[in-house]
């Protein structure tokens, strides 16, 4: 006699945990299926996803079986999270705790199905880092899992400035994506704009600008190309500084940039006119990010000015962007309101100037990137595997909720290092500075 069928009896498994009917359809390892019509389709390839579950119940274990191959979602993933979130959050189903009895049930089915014993192995995507929190070598070894995935990886998934980082969008609906005359390109072209303008490059060429964190050099090559300025762009990204170098040989550049391997804890050739960092402050943690602006600030000349792009949370909560985020992306990030952002600023006598909110360009910059990742979905396969691939559409679709929902956001912060008398700032903000809401 075959065994009863698994997506009925694990639905009514979860039905109370549901609040009622189940937000999602189920399809289990042994072909059957549960669950409403009309709403995402669960697949749980193998038993092995209900074992994740068990040993990291919520958001971790179901990355894991996801990332792992065995719990897939049809249609688009963005679009199931999405429904999945608004059942949750609708049916208050945060707080739901199972009774004895429920406990009592699953463990004989847990039984039944062969899901109990060791926990599986962990993904080999997942991150596993060792040392101490935000040391010079653990920081080094975060940053080359995710950021020395492939130069190749990334410029499939990037505009052609290699910008990772949320762009400015003036020539297209935010809630809309790319149109046939206006790119990513363009919208990241504006953004490295609006930051060199923002910092005073546009006043003539030779001014002197440190991008601490330059990623792929987005930002240092244009400040040198458009603006005329003598650039320092530091990272600790072995394949981004070779990337680097090698645009700037293509460019004609060397006497305008110079790229460092170098943690921004070893600067040491201040003053600068100007002073940027895009995305970079939600890697150096809490307890270092005193000292991170402290450095912004003991970098830049009286009056210099300083900008800042990056992301924020509001609450206390998944500070360091949830499970998900910290086991496969970024585990040692903190992200903070805005607002104490800017007292950090200001204990390091920095004066802020202009705080420049920018969440929907995110959701829009995040659309772009799956866009291209979607396009070149065949050829990231080859380079970097299946497993690499589910982290990313994860990743990505994550994102885009985050910043939609408005559970993240991004700001540019503009300030100066205090001096006497008057900013040196223009008194009435510039429209050029200003958000484009036509």
């Amino acid at each position: 006699m075959s065994a009863a069928p698994v997506a009925p009896r694990l639905a009514e498994l979860l039905a109370p945990l549901a609040g009622g009917e189940l937000p999602v359809r189920i399809r289990a390892w042994d072909g059957s299926t549960a669950g409403p019509a009309g709403v995402p389709v669960v697949h749980l390839r193998s038993p092995q996803a209900l074992r994740r579950m068990l040993w990291h119940p919520g958001e971790l274990g179901a990355a894991q079986a996801y990332v792992a191959g065995e719990l897939a979602v049809d249609g688009d993933l963005a679009d199931g999270l999405r429904h999945l979130w608004a059942q949750v959050r609708g049916r208050g189903l945060t707080a739901v705790r199972p009774s004895p009895r429920l406990l009592a049930q699953a463990a004989r089915l847990a039984r039944e199905w062969d899901v109990l014993g060791a926990p599986p192995a962990m993904p080999s995507t997942q991150i596993a880092v060792t040392g101490r929190l935000h040391s010079m070598r653990r920081d080094k070894a975060v940053i080359h899992h995710h950021y020395d995935l492939s130069n190749a990886f990334y410029a499939l998934v990037l505009d052609a400035h290699l910008a990772y980082s949320c762009a400015y969008v003036t020539g297209a609906d935010l809630d809309g994506g790319e149109t046939s005359t206006y790119s990513l390109e363009d919208a990241q072209r504006d953004k490295l704009d609006l930051v060199c303008r923002k910092l005073g490059l546009d006043a003539g060429p030779g001014m002197r600008l440190l991008d601490v964190g330059c990623g792929w050099g987005s930002l240092t090559l244009h400040a040198a190309q458009a603006y005329g300025a003598s650039v320092t762009g530091i990272t600790i990204s072995q394949q981004q500084k070779a990337f680097i170098e090698q645009r700037v040989r293509e460019r004609g550049l060397q006497d305008r940039v110079t790229v460092r391997l170098q943690d921004y804890r070893e600067i040491a050739d201040p003053p600068y006119d100007a002073v940027a960092s895009l995305e970079m402050g939600e890697h150096v943690g809490e307890r270092n990010y005193p000292t991170y602006a402290a450095t912004l600030a003991r970098c830049v000349r009286a009056d210099g000015r300083v900008l800042i792009q990056q992301m924020s949370r509001s609450g206390r909560r998944n500070r360091g962007g949830g499970p998900f985020i910290e086991a496969f992306i970024a585990p040692d990030m903190t992200m903070r309101p805005v607002g104490e952002t800017v007292n950090h600023l200001e204990s390091a006598g920095l004066e802020v100037r202009d705080v420049h909110a920018l969440r929907e360009h995110y959701a829009w910059t995040v659309r772009a990137w799956q866009a291209r990742f979607d396009r070149n979905r065949e050829r990231i396969l080859d380079l970097v595997g299946a497993e690499v691939v589910r982290v990313w559409e994860l990743y990505l679709a994550g994102g885009l909720l985050s910043f939609e929902q408005g559970r993240m956001g991004v700001d540019q912060i503009l300030a100066v290092r205090r001096g006497d008398g008057p900013s040196p700032l223009p008194p009435v903000r510039p429209t050029g500075w200003s958000v484009p809401y036509s």
